[in-house]
């Protein structure tokens, strides 16, 4: 099922739910029920639940949106790291240099095919994958270089494995979720008691205020799926790309 699609089912879900609770309350309310007999205090205490919500909501979405950016910046520096290596190791002879241009061909093409899909249905990364660089590290390290000009770049080829495998590490360890099941837990409780607190307000069952009550149950549904959708920055709908592989390696995708 599209993710979307769940996300509309679920704002349409709060709306009925919202509407059929205020329909049954009032069927069953007594005859001297007036709606706008509210005690001022469940009114102050409705305004201050939706604002600590809110905040709560913002930090939510600020969190997992942090980590989807981070994410993406895990792989635009690997990608960038091996394409440095690929580059700067045209200094090296033909047979040296082919070898490890190909060794690294063949780790990113790993990455952005099987790995990438082991991230997104898995959550974790290859061992083939940590196999690949390794073969890479061990290339770039064991070459004794033969003139001056491979002792210049010999160094910064070290520092650029070392960095693709930072990167690597990194974008491992993002692979999951983000946001504790505690804090799930409190979100969820949250809506439950923010959505329930309009019916202590006895909303009645004029269109505007059906409208109104179905409209911000809906928000509130959508904010959390928004949250959920960040929460996993490699496998769900607004995820991070393989784009930074492909734009510097673009024989590949051929």
């Amino acid at each position: 099922m599209s993710e979307w699609l769940v996300l509309v089912l679920a704002m349409l879900a709060a709306c009925v739910v919202v509407v059929l609770v205020t329909f049954v309350r009032h069927r069953t309310a007594a005859e001297d029920d007036d709606p706008n007999d509210t005690p001022d205090v469940i009114e102050y205490m409705t305004m201050w639940i939706g604002v600590v919500y809110a905040i709560v909501l913002g930090l939510a979405i600020a969190g997992v949106w942090e980590a989807r950016v981070a994410a993406q910046d895990h792989v635009q520096a690997e990608a960038q790291a091996l394409h440095e290596i690929s580059e700067r190791v045209r200094v090296y002879p033909p047979d040296v240099r082919d070898r490890i241009r190909a060794d690294v061909n063949a780790y990113v093409g790993h990455v952005v095919t099987t790995e990438w899909k082991s991230m997104a249905q898995h959550g974790r990364v290859t061992p083939e994958g940590e196999r690949l660089l390794q073969r890479v590290r061990a290339d770039v390290t064991d070459r004794r270089p033969g003139s001056d000009f491979e002792a210049q770049a010999y160094q910064p080829l070290v520092d650029q494995v070392t960095a693709a495998d930072q990167a690597r590490a990194a974008r491992a360890d993002s692979t999951g979720a983000t946001m504790p099941g505690v804090v799930w837990f409190g979100l969820i409780s949250g809506a439950v008691v923010t959505i329930g607190m309009v019916f202590a307000l006895q909303i009645r069952r004029t269109p505007r205020e059906l409208i109104l009550a179905g409209l911000f149950s809906a928000l509130i549904a959508f904010l959390l799926f928004l949250i959920w959708d960040f929460d996993a920055p490699y496998s769900r709908g607004v995820s991070a790309s393989t784009e930074p592989f492909l734009a510097l390696f673009p024989h590949l995708t051929h």
